[in-house]
């Protein structure tokens, strides 16, 4: 086994004794990290591996959150079936406005996903016999077999873990190669013999579905759902979250997610200008970490390698 993977090993089983702190806000914390990590690692397979810049993430998220939500609570659906229906949902809508915007290249691509994904708000906001417009859906409970913090705490891991492993196995396959090979050149891909429609298309899906799983599990921690979850500012940040971790490491996007979540909550506690550190963090990150946290020190663990060598 590598070093990396008992790295991961180690991690998931710190994370399982969590909860044997008695500590409800690292419990809180550990939970929406989670979640998050996975909505960022679910953009960065758009991000990162086929290089397509989307600004219309949340809209999945939100479909998720929305989808297992409504199941559960106005058609009295089982939970189990309410939470895969909510993927199945994300990645059918992935894959209709993902039809539409592979089209597109560069920035008129990241466009057309933003206005998919304000189109899919102004739904959420606007039927309120069904959304509950802006009022949203409150009042979203624990299924019963996960009524409490902790239980779902650890449910969010075992969900985490199982989509972060299929979906690392999925990069590392040959159809991962050739979503990077589709990053780095597209037009020599095509040139190739590879349909690059057809694979960015499915990479869309994949992102679609995971991105909805995070936006079901959210909904439910949050006992609440809005249109916010689905507005720009939701694409903005976790698009922030892969540039802070590393969009060219499998789990820069999660890293990027803890240092972000756990920087706002303590920011938060002393000031009220958030935005105005952010703003600062991704200034600096821009100009001195273009490769975020992870690449930083991958950066430095070659270079210090070099020095041993040499």
């Amino acid at each position: 086994m590598s070093k990396e993977n008992w790295f991961l090993m180690i991690l998931v089983l710190l994370l399982a004794f969590l909860p044997l702190t008695e500590s409800r806000f690292y419990v809180f914390l550990g939970t929406d990290i989670l979640i998050m990590g996975l909505f960022a690692v679910s953009l960065n397979l758009l991000l990162g591996y086929t290089g397509l810049v989307s600004f219309g993430q949340a809209a999945y998220f939100g479909i998720g959150a929305y989808t297992c939500a409504l199941l559960m609570k106005k058609a009295s659906v089982a939970f189990p079936l309410a939470f895969v229906a909510a993927a199945v949902f994300g990645a059918i809508a992935a894959m209709i406005i993902g039809f539409f915007c592979i089209r597109l290249t560069k920035i008129y691509f990241a466009m057309l996903t933003l206005a998919f994904s304000q189109i899919v708000w102004a739904i959420a906001f606007k039927w309120n016999s069904l959304t509950g417009g802006d009022t949203g859906l409150i009042g979203v409970n624990f299924p019963a077999h996960l009524d409490s913090p902790i239980r779902f705490f650890y449910f969010t891991l075992a969900v985490v873990v199982l989509s972060f492993y299929v979906l690392r196995k999925l990069v590392n396959s040959p159809f991962g190669r050739i979503l990077t090979t589709i990053r780095e050149n597209p037009e020599r891909t095509e040139f190739i013999g590879i349909n690059v429609k057809l694979f960015q298309l499915i990479a869309f899906m994949i992102s679609g579905f995971f991105a909805a799983i995070a936006g079901a599990l959210f909904g439910i921690f949050n006992h609440s759902i809005f249109p916010d979850f689905i507005f720009w500012p939701q694409s903005a940040e976790v698009l922030i979250m892969s540039l802070l971790g590393g969009i060219y490491n499998f789990f820069g996007p999660m890293v990027g997610a803890a240092v972000l979540l756990y920087l706002r909550m303590q920011v938060t506690s002393f000031t009220q200008y958030w935005p105005l550190i952010l703003g600062t963090i991704l200034a600096l990150l821009l100009f001195f970490f273009p490769g975020g946290i992870v690449g930083f020190l991958k950066s430095r663990q070659v270079f210090t390698r070099k020095n041993k060598c040499s």
